[in-house]
């Protein structure tokens, strides 16, 4: 063997192999009947590796792993999503940086083979990440979310979707990002705290109007009394104030119920605007009223929606005030065409020089940026399409509330029912190129107009071309209109059109409606159509009779159908069958609602199946100080780098080793580095047992007969290993796995029981036993890390003997407490405890480490006699022990060391200076004391816990906890020092 495992020459081996073996295809080392399925949460085309990947992607492998070593016919399905937005913006820069046209100037199909090339040139970044992080995913089925077969299954769902009513087109409010141009979801806008202001402004009530405002206070005594003849109101986006379409204040605020039912001018706007009663004003929050622009607002949209408010849409695409002539723009004609900010500048100037300003105040505000464009998103009212989630909803929430699906931890179960059980309208357009085209096409309106003189009974019969002509030249019944035509494709909407226009002659029908596909289509052979008739019209004038709409589907439609799609649903696939449900989803808390939940939605919508049984839900790698990782504050962990420096399997163990449930890992190099130093900890051991013939002719087997108590007593922890790892991660406490393979590893094999051995080793009575043992117990030290680690466990797997197939196929084992020896677990645990409690002793006084003591038994039974006599050497060694006497009492400066059966003392006088170290222990413990007192104030302070973030009241807490430990250990030191005196 290697002195070192070279993790950077080696992983990239290792992975080859693995690959080149197929050992990561569906059904790879299956030998049972049942499944187990995994989808990979697919990561954006765009991205790169980041912690959270890691994270996610090391809990995910884990399970894998585990379960395809237990026989499962195991499937961990791969793939990217599209990511609209993301991806679409990386392009348009990349264009932009090497001077190429932009997408407006290159047309939507050239655009579109731009992205697709730098697809295939980029896109495949992070598989190649995943792959150094050791993710045994079935790389031969990757998919991807505009894979042909999954356009597919997308389009026919929209379809279906539509078809039964679940999927309408609406206006509503919207995020909106103006520097896209395009709504957006919730999970793409950051709420952002910045400074800001709030400007009061007075709204005059109508023809001069008067009242008298009281304000009391808390105990109803009057503390100002004024006439007043207009509404103060205040507002952080004065612009906003030109679509208003109300003044709201609460029911029950006194102050202003003399005027509820008033209007108010609406200042710069010169228009009048009513004063509504809702309940949404907080009457002890600023003036208490509250301007109601329902087009800008969420909450104002749901206030305007309550009484019939009208909705003033007040900027463009862009950002920019309107700049139209249309009926509906209430933009002043000095605002129009001005950048929203430019004209909020010259709203304020204006409204001062009415002496309408009140007065501004210095705010913290919290305002909305898009994640990518870093512009601030308005709210924008606007037609999109929206799944009707009301009408999907309730199996979700059934599924969750029976246990047909388990999210963990539990908690997070609250996250998901509250975000369904108040459920609004999900839009799923967006005004992009990239992505899933909606499959609607919008064709001729081929009712009769009202006020019509053909009557619904003419519709019956034929229609002459006279009154086809007539009602064509009025814009009557063959019109552009808002028809929806759903299909999968064309084709589909042809014969959608040729059944309803069935009784109208040509050339009006086919010429006109089924055969083109595109405006200049349609005008060629309207134009020809019209010359038949010798009619001389320009028939851009007229009509365009079918186009498809141009927008694309939001990416969480798509992701919502990734269970199904990349098993090649609508297809009846053998993989459907097989692996659909799948098994356990592992996923990040922040997208419970915008992933899990419309997976849980869609899937039960269109195959009426639940797509997993349980959703593991992880939570936030943080940096050391329980920081969130961001590149403004310089803590960011690069996976990668850490891969690079650390190798993966330190990285992976550390990941899983903090992983409890429902708790923040805090992650720190310091670490990593420490779980390096386990690897190199069994890399040790093998080559410990190389050097000791341990590995000469050994092939894997089941556990060896054992006669001597050590070999005995491992064997038995070894069992328990066993079942306590199994346990763990069926209950996916990974962290306690991990934490139990630690301390066995390291603790019980590495440090005791090679220690153990070594006599044994050298006594050719138990030498070849105990070789037989060593190496059992390392390969399924091997066998239980491989999951967590498997670089290192793969190649010590390879290089220490003769073995049938790879660890990665290896079976995994089922022995578990029948290897018990009692016995033997005693008198091993009875050495174990005594040669920790002197070493202990020693620390806490200050011992100097080489020095090596005599020690002297008190009392002691047969038993501990025994295990003394068996393992006199090793204590004395490992404990640092000169000689052994007995004595009815301890000896004048003694340290009392107390095990099972057995009292012994350990000697300090004139080793230590006892008067020295008690100053030392009183003063270290004094200032702890004051310390932790300071801890425990501040954690009762409830204005700390209500005000402090999150992660500085959870640090202060893990503080007081190891302080607490440490001032338990100080006064422990302190009762033996006053022993000894």
């Amino acid at each position: 063997m290697e002195k070192t495992f070279d993790a950077q020459s080696a992983e990239a081996r290792i992975y080859e192999t693995w690959e080149k073996a197929g050992a990561f295809k569906a059904g790879a080392n299956a030998s049972r009947a049942e499944t187990f399925c995994v989808m990979i949460p697919p990561p954006n085309v765009t991205g790169s590796l980041h912690m959270g990947h890691a994270f996610n992607n090391t809990l995910q492998d884990i399970l894998v792993r585990w379960h395809r070593m237990r026989g499962f016919d195991t499937l961990w399905q791969p793939g990217q999503d599209h990511a609209g937005i993301a991806t679409q913006m990386v392009v348009e820069r990349e264009l932009a940086r090497s001077q190429q046209p932009g997408r407006r100037e290159m047309g939507r199909e050239a655009f579109l083979e731009k992205v697709w090339e730098w697809k295939e040139q980029s896109g495949g970044t992070i598989i190649n990440q995943l792959k150094r992080l050791g993710a045994s995913c079935d790389w031969s089925r990757n998919a991807f979310t505009m894979d042909p077969t999954f356009q597919q299954a997308v389009i026919k769902v929209f379809v279906d979707m539509y078809d039964k009513g679940y999927i309408y087109r609406g206006k509503r409010l919207v995020n909106w990002d103006p520097h896209f141009e395009t709504a957006i979801s919730d999970l793409e806008v950051e709420n952002v705290e910045v400074k800001g202001h709030m400007w009061h402004f007075k709204y005059p009530l109508e023809n001069g109007e008067t009242y008298e405002y009281v304000e009391k206070d808390a105990d109803g005594n009057v503390t100002l009394r004024e006439v007043r003849d207009y509404i103060s109101i205040a507002t952080t986006r004065p612009e906003t104030m030109l679509g208003d379409g109300a003044v709201a204040v609460h029911p029950s605020d006194e102050r202003y119920a003399p005027i509820v039912g008033k209007r108010v001018l609406l200042p710069l706007a010169d228009r009048y605007i009513p004063i509504i009663a809702d309940e949404y004003p907080d009457p002890t929050f600023g003036s208490g009223a509250v301007k109601i622009t329902g087009a800008h607002d969420f909450n104002d949209y749901k206030v305007a929606e309550r009484h019939g408010l009208p909705l003033y849409v007040l900027l463009d695409g862009k950002g920019r005030m309107r700049d139209d002539a249309a009926d509906d723009n209430m933009v002043p004609e000095k605002y129009r065409g001005l950048d929203r900010f430019e004209a909020r500048k010259l709203v304020i100037a204006d409204i001062e020089a009415l002496g309408l300003l009140e007065k501004i105040e210095d705010k913290i505000i919290t305002q909305p940026f898009g994640d990518r464009s870093k512009v601030v998103i308005e709210p924008m009212l606007t037609d999109q399409w929206f799944v009707d989630t009301t009408k999907i909803v309730g199996p979700a929430l059934d599924a969750v509330r029976n246990g047909d699906t388990r999210i963990l931890p539990e908690r997070d179960e609250k996250v998901y029912f509250h975000w369904l059980e108040n459920i609004e309208p999900w839009t799923i357009s967006r005004q992009l190129w990239w992505g899933h085209q909606i499959p609607v096409w919008y064709g001729l309106d081929l009712g009769v107009p009202q006020g019509s003189d053909l009557g619904d009974e003419d519709r019956d019969g034929e229609i002459d071309e006279v009154e086809i002509f007539d009602l064509l030249m009025n814009g009557g019944m063959l019109h552009r209109g808002e028809v929806h035509y759903a299909a999968t494709d064309f084709d589909a909407v042809r014969e959608r059109f040729l059944d309803e226009i069935a009784d109208i002659p040509a050339p009006f029908s086919h010429s006109m409606v089924v055969e083109v596909t595109d405006k200049a289509e349609a005008i060629e052979r309207l134009a020809a159509s019209l010359a038949a008739y010798n009619i001389d019209q320009d028939p851009t004038k007229l009509v365009y009779p079918v186009w498809r709409d141009a927008d694309v589907l939001d990416t969480w439609f798509s992701s919502g159908l990734w269970p199904i799609g990349t098993l090649g649903w609508p297809e009846d696939t053998p993989e459907l069958r097989k692996y659909f449900p799948t098994d356990v989803l592992v996923t990040g808390f922040d997208i419970i609602f915008f992933w899990v939940a419309r997976m849980m939605m869609m899937q039960l919508a269109v195959v009426g199946q639940v797509p997993f049984h349980t959703v593991y839900v992880h939570a936030l790698v943080r940096d050391e100080k329980g920081k969130k990782m961001s590149k403004s504050l310089g803590n960011v962990l690069d996976p990668l780098e850490l891969i690079d420096e650390y190798g993966a399997d330190a990285v992976r163990f550390t990941l899983t080793a903090m992983a409890a449930m429902g708790r923040d890992l805090k992650l720190s190099t310091q670490r990593i580095a420490g779980y390096r130093n386990f690897g190199t900890k069994l890399w040790n051991a093998a080559r410990f047992a190389e050097m000791n013939g341990v590995w000469e002719n050994h092939a894997t087997g089941s556990a060896p007969l054992a006669t001597a108590t050590a070999n005995r007593w491992i064997l038995g922890e070894t069992g328990r290993i066993r079942e306590t790892v199994d346990e763990a991660l069926a209950a996916y406490r990974f962290n306690d796995a991990a934490n139990a393979l630690y301390a066995f590893v390291w603790g019980r094999v590495c440090d005791w029981y090679v220690e153990f051995a070594k006599p044994l080793l050298a006594d050719e009575a138990t030498a070849a036993e105990t070789r037989a043992v060593m190496a059992w117990v390392l390969d399924q030290c091997f066998v239980l890390l491989h999951p967590m680690m498997p670089f290192v466990t793969e190649e010590l797997w390879e290089t220490t003997g003769k073995r049938a197939k790879m660890l990665v196929h290896t079976d995994w084992p089922t022995y578990g407490a029948e290897l018990g020896d009692a016995e033997a677990d005693r008198e091993m645990g009875w050495v174990i405890s005594l040669i920790e409690e002197i070493r202990s002793a020693r620390a806490q006084m200050h011992v100097p480490v080489a020095l090596k003591l005599a020690i002297v038994v008190t009392s002691i039974d047969e038993a501990g006699r025994a295990a003394w006599a068996r393992n006199e050497a090793l204590i004395r060694r490992l404990a640092r022990i000169e000689t052994l006497t007995e004595a009815d009492t301890a000896p004048r400066g003694s340290v009392t060391i107390a095990v099972e059966g057995a009292t012994f003392a350990l000697p300090l006088d004139g080793v230590i200076d006892i008067g020295e170290e008690k100053v030392r222990l009183e003063k270290t413990l004094q200032k702890l004391d004051k310390d932790l007192s300071g801890l425990r104030s501040r954690l009762a302070n409830p204005k700390f816990a209500e005000s402090a973030p999150e992660d500085v009241v959870e640090e202060t807490r893990e503080k007081l906890e190891l302080g607490e430990e440490e001032a338990a250990k100080l006064r422990s030191a302190l009762t033996r020092l006053a022993e000894i005196a």
